[in-house]
């Protein structure tokens, strides 16, 4: 599957966010680092009202999540998944 098929839409709304990771070998200890070969981004759009966003750079990101989690899908069912 494609990424832009996991890309929501009126159709299939919903929350997506990626990140592309470093990959490393299994035993090296840097491993764990956080850090991503690309910026994160992500998308969202809300089936109930329609309204979408779309962010890029890990601060922006966090923020589309917590709009979308206060304000769109679990908050339009009332804190439902």
């Amino acid at each position: 599957m494609a990424v832009s098929d996991l890309t929501p839409t009126p159709d299939r709304p919903g929350l997506h966010v990626s990140a592309e990771p470093i990959y490393r070998k299994h035993d090296d200890p840097a491993r764990w680092w956080t850090t991503t070969v690309t910026a994160p981004t992500g998308s969202y759009t809300c089936g109930t009202c329609g309204e979408s966003d779309t962010a890029r750079g890990a601060s922006r990101v966090r923020a589309l999540v917590q709009d979308w989690t206060d304000n769109h899908g679990p908050a339009h069912r009332g804190g439902r998944r």
